[in-house]
């Protein structure tokens, strides 16, 4: 049975890892996706793979930093395929990596807004649509990262998605009696574009993989099964929830 038969489902971040993992399953469980990144090659790679499937996609390149984005995403969801009931807020960045005192105040404000903002934008437009049907699911993408460990020269990332944590919260409690769930998905290390480029070398993948109990990187399908738990009416009680995915990392002590 497709777990979201009949919704449509916004999914950022969407051109790689993560994203392209939760876009085509959201797609094959039946769900009308309205694909968002900046690279726009890459989302008619996306297009085309979910087409190739029987699916049903939108894309908007664009990028998530700015309101006019989101507001083209929602817009294209409802123009589309008639409104919006999923939105899997996935875009995110380590950005520069620095002691605290040596982060320029570029860097910091490069994080929040790609973290942090960016989900703050996109929700403030996906609010009202979802609000319009009756309910619906949001999910934003943050990390353990600053939430159950702490790691030398991630402050800006580690403030930006532990600021997520809060506004999902504060969603949750803001518009559950309408129907909305809001929850925040924290990955442990994922094999991914930026997964690789933290943990470059075989020595430092190594370092990162031991951390984690189960002594792996998660595949990014395993993150976008999770995101579909919390999309789905699997989840229909799960809100303002920060969710872990992330391998054990969280409890690994040694």
């Amino acid at each position: 049975m497709e777990q979201l038969a009949g919704k449509v489902a916004i999914v950022t971040g969407a051109s790689a890892g993560i994203g392209y993992e939760a876009a085509c399953l959201f797609a094959r469980e039946g769900a009308r996706v309205v694909a968002v990144a900046r690279r726009a090659d890459e989302l008619e790679r996306l297009a085309a793979s979910i087409r190739r499937e029987g699916g049903e996609i939108a894309v908007v390149a664009g990028d998530a930093r700015e309101e006019s984005t989101a507001r083209q995403a929602v817009e294209e969801a409802v123009r589309r395929f008639g409104g919006l009931d999923i939105a899997f807020n996935n875009v995110g960045a380590v950005g520069e990596a620095a002691p605290v005192h040596e982060i320029t105040p570029e860097a910091w404000r490069f994080a929040l807004d790609t973290n942090l903002t960016s989900a703050f934008l996109a929700a403030r437009r996906q609010i009202p649509a979802m609000l319009a049907r009756g309910g619906g699911s949001l999910i934003f993408t943050s990390t353990f990262v600053g939430h159950t460990a702490g790691f030398p020269g991630m402050g800006a990332y580690a403030a930006g998605k532990a600021g997520l944590i809060g506004l999902t919260q504060v969603i949750a409690a803001e518009y559950g009696a309408r129907g909305i769930r809001a929850n925040a998905l924290l990955p442990g290390g994922t094999d991914t574009e930026m997964g690789r480029a933290a943990a470059p070398t075989p020595e430092a993948r190594g370092f990162v993989e031991g951390l984690h109990a189960l002594k792996r990187l998660a595949r990014p399908e395993e993150i976008a099964r999770a995101a579909l738990f919390l999309a789905s009416d699997a989840a229909s009680f799960v809100t303002g929830s920060a969710m872990l995915a992330d391998g054990g990392v969280s409890i690994q002590r040694g």
